[in-house]
């Protein structure tokens, strides 16, 4: 579908994003206790102005929804913070104060939000705290509402299996997730027509302090029903859609129904650009379609943890109806043109949504996209390998672009040709060629130029918002180098949330294989607090650990502490209060393997 055959004269969208505003924060900015900016939504007053050629119109029109700020009211006693981080959080009044639901990405930006709710509808206290599910921008912000200190006696739920999924995908990927989520949310991009205008999930991401607190409840089944501070809700349990614990519920007696983050105003990722575990199409449709039949005629509202809600029984179901047609035509298209035997890019290029689908606006690819959630499900099913032998041993990168970059004749004459495919309207190829001639010889500044101004001529035509971040936060680091990002992921309370096997793997996947083959090691960990012994091995560059009760061979190192000892001598504080049977230099000996990841390694340059 084109961009003029897009329904812009609809402006229910516009109409529902306004609907219910009381206040916004003025000034829109979020600062931390230090004076740092962490989160100003005023730098987007832009959006307000008409569409420029360095944007997708329908990206800027996202842009210009997603830009609301403030206080809403969703319906009486059921409130939602937008416009202060990428997510929303809801609050939802009960007899003696008030239920909070996903309380943003950082601190800064939950208090702003909760205190801007409070200016209007009392000193309410928090009784209840709920997750509805494992991903960061719906915990993080959980100390701004709950400071330590505050938190006894309050039920805190979450998903079965939120919490080993909220942490782990902070500590076995976390730093490569976090590096690409540079690019994929633009925060270091500057807020304009011709830089960040959108994520399309939200503006973009908060870059305060990151929390968890741990739950105390856990919902286990759907059809589970609790009731906090006076109100009642029932439970969908949806794991393996949207994340990998994740929850659907209604609250009865105010008609509402909370979507999570399964049904939004926009196509979804099946594979998030920044890395995931590739999510399940199939089963995500079949969540949604259970949700219409489960809920019935027990709601008039619908309302999720990001963008805007939807009013009217009918209206929602149709919106949840599209999106389970969505993501079950994405799942099963790919898998008829797969098992047709074409690769993930060639099925990318053809499939196409039935018309209805394409035209509806909450159906478009702004932060998902058609194009890259094709290649996420084939990858699901049949890997990386597309079958052609040719793609089984190829030349690493910069090897690669060597080869090529000789075979167009050299680095002058492979950067005639590139200009060329710019001049003749194939950016795409452009692209390639140019990434190729980079990696081939990093140091020509004209190629990194050329190739940048073909990143930023790429990104201002994106429709989906975080494909326009990606191609220009690549052509800045071009021009400018590495841009770390200063997301604070070092609360302590999140390295506590960490079960002890999750503490032993983040060491186990720093650990240096060839550093390590030679050496040989086995240490045991007594922790007094849990009443477990665990026994690592250090063989052949590989640390493995295991529980056991009684050992049948005497480690050579034996130490028994806290987990919160533990976590201490994970960060090199030492052993103070640790006692040790043994050989206490083995310790520093397998730390002498231990490696810390590089937090801004290149990625648009070898």
């Amino acid at each position: 579908m084109t961009d003029a055959a897009l329904p812009f004269e609809d402006t229910a969208d516009f109409e529902n994003a306004d609907r219910g505003f009381v206040d916004a924060l003025d000034p829109g900015v979020v600062t931390g206790a230090d004076g740092r900016v962490v989160y100003d939504n005023d730098a987007y007053a832009f959006l307000q102005g008409d569409c420029p050629d360095t944007a997708h119109p329908s990206l800027w029109r996202q842009g210009q929804l997603c830009s609301r700020q403030g206080l809403y009211e969703v319906r009486e006693g059921v409130y939602q913070i937008r416009g202060l981080d990428l997510s929303n959080m809801t609050l939802v009044e009960g007899e003696r104060g008030v239920i909070v639901i996903d309380p943003l990405l950082s601190v800064e930006t939950a208090a702003a939000g909760l205190a801007l709710y409070r200016k209007h509808r009392g000193d309410r206290p928090v009784t209840a705290l709920l997750y509805t599910h494992s991903h960061a921008d719906h915990f993080g912000g959980s100390r701004g509402v709950l400071p330590p200190g505050t938190e006894e006696g309050v039920p805190i739920l979450a998903p079965a299996g939120f919490l080993e999924h909220a942490v782990s995908e902070n500590v076995y990927a976390g730093n490569a997730m976090t590096r690409r989520a540079i690019f994929m949310y633009g925060d270091r991009l500057p807020k304009s027509a011709e830089g960040q205008i959108s994520a399309g999930l939200g503006m973009t991401t908060s870059n305060g302090t990151v929390s968890l607190i741990p739950p105390t409840h856990d919902i286990t089944r759907t059809g589970q029903e609790e009731t906090l501070d006076g109100v009642r809700i029932v439970f969908q349990l949806t794991p393996g859609t949207e994340a990998p614990a994740e929850m659907n519920f209604l609250l009865p007696e105010l008609r509402a129904l909370c979507l999570a983050e399964n049904a939004t105003h926009n196509m979804h990722n099946i594979l998030t650009l920044r890395g995931a575990v590739v999510r399940d199409a199939r089963v995500w449709s079949r969540y949604l379609d259970e949700a219409i039949e489960y809920f019935a005629d027990a709601y008039d509202v619908a309302f999720a943890s990001h963008h805007w809600p939807t009013w009217g029984h009918d209206n929602v179901v149709q919106f949840l109806a599209a999106q389970r047609d969505l993501y079950a035509y994405l799942h099963d298209q790919t898998l008829r043109m797969l098992n047709d035997g074409l690769t993930g890019p060639e099925i990318a290029e053809r499939l196409e949504l039935p018309p209805a689908l394409a035209k509806s606006w909450h159906a478009r690819g702004y932060y998902g996209s058609l194009n890259h959630n094709v290649k996420a499900i084939y990858q699901r099913y049949l890997g990386w390998f597309d079958g052609n032998v040719a793609h089984l041993w190829e030349h690493p990168p910069v090897e690669l672009a060597q080869r090529y970059v000789e075979l167009a004749g050299g680095t002058d004459e492979a950067l005639r040709r590139a200009r060329g495919y710019v001049d003749a309207g194939d950016p795409r190829f452009a692209a390639t060629l140019l990434n190729h001639i980079v990696f081939a010889d990093p140091l020509r500044t004209d190629a990194k130029e050329l190739l940048a101004q073909v990143y930023e001529l790429l990104g201002h035509g994106a429709e989906n918002g975080t494909w326009r971040n990606f191609y220009l936060t690549s052509a800045m680091e071009l021009r400018h180098g590495v841009n770390t990002i200063a997301l604070d992921t070092g609360n302590p309370e999140m390295a506590m949330a960490l079960t002890t096997d999750m503490l032993l793997d983040s060491v186990a996947v720093r650990v240096d294989g060839p550093r390590a083959w030679d050496d040989d090691l086995t240490i045991d960990l007594v922790l007094t607090d849990e009443d477990r012994r665990h026994r690592l091995t250090l063989h052949n560059g590989a640390l493995t650990h295991r529980t056991l009760d009684t050992p049948k061979t005497q480690a050579a190192l034996t130490l028994t502490l806290t987990k919160p000892q533990l976590l201490g001598v994970l960060a090199g504080k030492g052993l103070d209060g640790v006692t040790t049977e043994g050989d206490a230099s083995l310790l520093a000996r397998l730390f002498s393997h231990v490696t810390r990841p590089d937090k801004g390694f290149p990625i648009v340059t070898p």
